[in-house]
């Protein structure tokens, strides 16, 4: 597929909504985001920074967006896109603990106002996803009467008797009826994905991410036979890759497009398009952020003062090294080792002399 000259600026962008209550089996959700950058990534790869692309928020259970978390969560707490504005394009709504039917209604019963936004977010086109026992909060709403969902067994006579209206299609792990794509259990997320996939940026993408999300016991084995037998070369050299490895190489040097440019065997204009057309961003930024990795390993495991990193990165000023941090992760450099620094502070040492 060629490329597409589209800025990801202006690329589609189709949001997920994705409501935390107190209760609710968190692993779901995040799990689910991971299927979303896997799409995020194989569109980028197809159709390159102009291909359309999914975001997320995670909501609270009033519905307003949880707070941006440092550290391992912050992939899922801020997308590599903007929240697209305006409404959603589906809701995704993870299963909850709970340890019984009456447990159950007792949560559903709890959150009445999410299932009021769930059905004004279906009266206005837009589709919600459920896995397991978070079909309640959905049927809840009053919008679904007349379609069929999916759950597990063990919930199938609980549910029917709260909600007659609503078919249930025994034996299936996952149903897709128009606005309501369900999932009996986690298993099935990659699916759900898939299917969330084909609805929003095309049943030839949707293939691709199935080849990539579904195993594919067979596929592995040729691949397998193919590398031994050396029928698959190695990946090409690229533009990109000679410019990131030079990178990596000389963090600590002063930036220059030029020796870059020459680093990556291109001019400095085709290696700033090179950029931009694959990575939405300048060499620089990508060296920041480069840089920024770096730094926070030395923070984290390292008594080095503030200066020294930044030294260390390839920054001469401190003080334009905290402004440059700070806009990359969030927080001063100060703080980020408050945080997650793994070595006590000198104070707490102890030499035992014996």
């Amino acid at each position: 597929m060629p490329r597409s000259s589209v800025s990801s600026a202006t690329a589609p962008v189709f949001r997920i909504d994705i409501p935390l209550l107190p209760e609710s089996a968190v692993g779901n959700a995040l799990q689910f985001i991971d299927f979303l950058r896997s799409a995020n990534l194989l569109a980028g790869l197809r159709g390159g920074a102009g291909s359309p692309r999914f975001t997320w928020r995670l909501l609270d259970a009033h519905g307003q967006p949880v707070a941006h978390q440092p550290g391992p969560l912050a992939a899922y707490t801020q997308p590599t896109a903007a929240p697209a504005e305006g409404p959603a394009f589906a809701w995704f709504i993870p299963s909850f603990h709970a340890a019984d039917i009456p447990a159950i209604r007792s949560v559903a019963a709890r959150h009445h106002a999410l299932s009021r936004q769930i059905g004004i977010a279906l009266d206005a086109g837009q589709k919600v996803l459920t896995v397991g026992n978070g079909a309640w909060l959905a049927a809840q709403s009053g919008r679904l009467q007349g379609r069929r969902c999916c759950l597990p067994w063990f919930y199938l006579a609980g549910f029917e008797r709260d909600f007659p209206d609503i078919g249930l299609d025994a034996g299936h792990d996952l149903t897709d009826d128009g606005p309501w794509l369900s999932c009996a259990l986690p298993h099935s997320l990659g699916e759900m994905a898939i299917a969330l996939v084909r609805q929003a940026l095309g049943d030839a993408l949707a293939q691709t991410c199935a080849s990539v999300l579904r195993p594919d016991h067979e596929r592995a084995r040729a691949a397998l036979q193919a590398n031994a037998q050396q029928h698959i070369p190695a990946t090409r050299d690229s533009t990109l890759a000679r410019a990131m490895a030079w990178m990596e190489t000389h963090l600590d040097e002063p930036y220059s497009l030029a020796r870059l440019a020459e680093a990556a065997a291109v001019s400095p204009r085709t290696l700033l398009r090179h950029f931009q057309q694959e990575l939405s961003q300048s060499p620089l930024d990508h060296l920041h952020s480069l840089r920024c990795a770096r730094a926070k390993v030395m923070l984290e495991v390292t008594l080095e003062s503030v200066p020294s990193i930044a030294a260390a990165c390839g920054y001469a000023d401190p003080a334009a090294f905290r402004r440059i941090f700070v806009r990359y992760t969030g927080m001063a450099p100060a703080e980020y080792r408050k945080r997650h620094a793994l070595r006590a502070p000198r104070r707490r040492w102890r030499v035992d002399l014996t």
